[in-house]
């Protein structure tokens, strides 16, 4: 594999950023770790930060590039801050850059993938908001999307109870995202989106979160209502908490039900 600490401009953000991106490599002589024969266009996996983290984290915390060094996959890791994935009603525009941007952009440096089939996008808790919300905003740029212990249903603002308040002219992160009005009802509002989707040609989606995490009655509200709509929906669940361990496990089985040409 090839690892590539990229920092680039974004025209959006209007400042200089950050995404961490791994490459397939075929490296039969490499000790210890086999390579793909997949040549490139590569498929991608965007994969997001969760709100205390940035693209470094999954590196860090997880052995991600051991686990897809022989699927023929890139990786993408981007840096959104605290943002929610969000067009801040008090800060950055964090969803046109990762939904139109970053995407134009890893095309343009790396050799990737156009297709929709070759495209997914996975993270964990904000960053399975994140996932879920590019699944069901963006249907036709993903096939699969993937929510480890997402924050689900951000209509409940749990936000300010994870991450202490940063004040901003009086307000708290949680209305510097989404304004004081809140998500619900709105684009930002997982739910809400399930209503705008036709099902039919929606992305695959796979959910998992612990049983232990706080989390946890989020994720079951949310996928009540995925499978009442009738989303094709994976759901797992078990002993496990907002937690490092959880996500280490998780991810790989993420990496099993991606739908890749494993040939």
């Amino acid at each position: 594999m090839a690892l590539i600490q990229c920092r680039f401009f974004s025209e959006v953000l209007g400042l200089s950023t950050s995404m961490t991106v791994i490459l397939p490599q075929p490296a039969k002589a490499q000790i210890g770790l086999g390579g793909s024969e997949v040549s490139g266009p590569f498929p991608a996996l965007y994969l997001l930060h969760g709100l205390s983290d940035d693209d470094s984290i999954w590196l860090r915390r997880t052995s991600i590039e051991r686990y897809v060094a022989e699927l023929g996959l890139a990786v993408i890791m981007p840096q959104v801050d605290v943002s929610f994935y969000t067009d801040m009603a008090a800060g950055k525009r964090y969803w046109t850059f990762i939904s139109e941007e970053l995407p134009y952009i890893c095309r343009s440096f790396f050799p990737l993938s156009q297709r929709r089939e070759d495209t997914f996008v996975a993270g964990l808790s904000m960053g399975g908001y994140g996932a879920f919300k590019l699944a069901l905003r963006k249907p036709d740029t993903f096939s699969a999307a993937a929510s480890l212990s997402g924050a689900l249903d951000v209509s409940v603002n749990r936000i300010d109870e994870v991450r202490r308040p940063i004040e901003n002219n009086n307000q708290s992160l949680y209305e510097q995202i989404f304004g004081p009005a809140g998500p619900k009802d709105t684009e930002n509002d997982l739910l809400y989106l399930l209503k705008t989707v036709d099902p039919a040609s929606a992305p695959r989606l796979y959910q998992c979160c612990g049983t232990e995490d706080f989390l946890y009655e989020q994720n079951i509200r949310f996928r009540d209502a995925c499978r009442n709509s009738g989303f094709d929906l994976t759901y797992e669940e078990g002993p496990g908490n907002h937690d490092w361990a959880y996500w280490d496990a998780r991810i790989q089985d993420v990496l099993a039900w991606l739908p890749l040409n494993r040939a």
